[in-house]
């Protein structure tokens, strides 16, 4: 029985073996692993894809509010082309325009600030005013985009420029156009008047102001009635006879708008006026009024911006404005004053960005920046690029000149009404027009700055 037992378990033994050595090989572990793993990884990026997508097409809806002063058509319309293109690559995004006045602007601007809801992006020339609205709270500080991916937005500006929207080491805003204020002239009408180069000095404008109007030439355009245009010609004395000196000493108040600079010039300006070189009217004309004179070529000579080839020919009868008839020079000197003949009065066009504009308006500001950008801007003539690859659009001789006199400036005096607080400029233009209107001498209008100076800067 017992043999018959292990008999019994050797062949069950036998028979496990054999069977064991017969059967198929196992598919190895680790390859069926490893093709699972690369299948759930092929889902997974798949899944992602089309999250990605589904959240582009998805993206919520943005609104950007656009304010900006550049209103002759073929300007303006630079700005709408580039606002379409954006609008086409982010159909997220829409951008509202709203076009405005300069002095309409400003009106409009300073409501909505005291309202505290100022829009995403909107004209700003920097300086004073701005720096008031940051100091209120009321500008978003773009910094650190200015900063990102090691400064690649920055690096692309003229630091200069730049820095004009600067304050306390924070940007608020970005240049778009960096230039100056200069004489505008007919070469027609000096011709005619048989003067045969522009005058360099303050002795020998007034010279040929007198040949001008002897020849039944109006000498000067002048928009008295906006204030600022006419402000212009006493910063622009004040700067040849003090020079840097004056101006800083009187802003940081250990000197006075009230210094022997600031009278003089005030008294230069009033011989200038009573000549009686202006258009009729003048004094209640805006600036496009000046505009329109002088593009009709009704009048000899205008001060004024970079930006006024645009605005003579948009005024313009003809809408061609002057054509190769309209040429440029520097301020003239005078003669024995601090200043030097190259310091310029000027400023910058740039985009100030709003407390509350989402990141969208950012990236568009970017995008009006590129030096794509500002090529087209140069090509309509109403900018000078500050963006580098920029210059390429420009063309224009006059352009190209008056961007060579403001690389010659060894000193740029930003403008009054923008260097100063609002109201401080303010004050400025008012004063300046008492001697357009010869209602006050060039003391009371220093004293009338000097006045108001003493509560806004000290």
């Amino acid at each position: 029985m017992l043999r018959k037992l292990m008999t019994l378990i050797s062949i069950v033994l036998v028979a496990t073996f054999v069977l064991t050595a017969c059967a198929p090989a196992a598919t190895e572990e680790p390859e069926v692993v490893e093709e699972t793993e690369a299948v759930v990884e092929e889902e997974e990026e798949a899944t992602e894809a089309e999250e990605v997508v589904e959240e582009e097409e998805e993206a919520e809806p943005v609104t950007i509010e656009w304010w900006h002063i550049t209103t002759a058509d073929e300007q303006k319309a630079v700005w709408q082309k580039l606002a379409d293109e954006y609008m086409e690559l982010h159909p997220n995004v829409t951008i509202e325009i709203t076009v405005l006045e300069n002095e309409a602007f400003k009106t409009k601007l300073t409501t909505v600030m005291q309202s505290g809801t100022p829009p995403d992006i909107f004209q700003s020339w920097g300086g004073g005013t701005m720096n008031e609205y940051a100091e209120a709270g009321l500008m978003k500080d773009i910094t650190a985009d200015l900063d990102a991916d090691d400064g690649a937005w920055r690096s692309t500006f003229a630091p200069g420029a730049l820095g004009v929207f600067s304050y306390q080491g924070k940007n608020y805003g970005v240049p778009w156009d960096m230039g100056m204020v200069g004489m505008w002239y007919n070469k027609a009408l000096f011709a005619e008047a048989g003067i045969d180069a522009p005058p360099t000095t303050w002795e020998e404008l007034l010279t040929d102001v007198q040949t001008l109007k002897d020849a039944g030439i109006t000498p000067i355009a002048v928009g008295a009635g906006d204030k600022w245009p006419g402000a212009f010609w006493w910063e622009y004395l004040a700067t040849r006879i003090g020079g840097e000196d004056a101006f800083m000493a009187a802003q940081d108040r250990s000197g006075s708008f009230t210094a022997e600079p600031f009278v003089q010039a005030g008294e230069e300006l009033a011989r200038l006026v009573e000549m009686e070189p202006f258009q009729d009217g003048y004094l209640g004309a805006t600036w496009g009024d000046e505009a329109t004179v002088m593009g009709n070529g009704e009048a000899a000579m205008d001060l004024m911006g970079q930006w006024a080839p645009g605005a003579f020919k948009e005024n313009s009868a003809s809408g061609e404005g002057l054509g190769d008839d309209l040429g440029w020079f520097q301020f003239p000197m005078v003669e024995g004053g601090a200043g030097d003949a190259n310091d310029a009065v000027g400023g910058g066009n740039g985009f100030g960005i709003g407390k509350d504009a989402p990141p969208e308006a950012i990236d568009f500001v970017k995008y009006l920046t590129r030096a794509e950008s500002q090529v087209q801007c140069a090509e309509v003539g109403f900018c000078i690029p500050v963006v580098k690859g920029g210059e390429a659009g420009l063309s224009d001789p006059i352009m190209i000149q008056i961007q060579e006199s403001f690389a010659q400036a060894e000193y740029f005096q930003l403008y009054y009404d923008q260097a100063l607080t609002p109201a401080l400029g303010s004050v400025v233009n008012d004063a300046i027009q008492g001697i357009f209107a010869q209602t006050m001498t060039p003391e009371e209008t220093a004293q009338m700055i000097e006045d108001s100076a003493v509560e806004e800067l000290e």
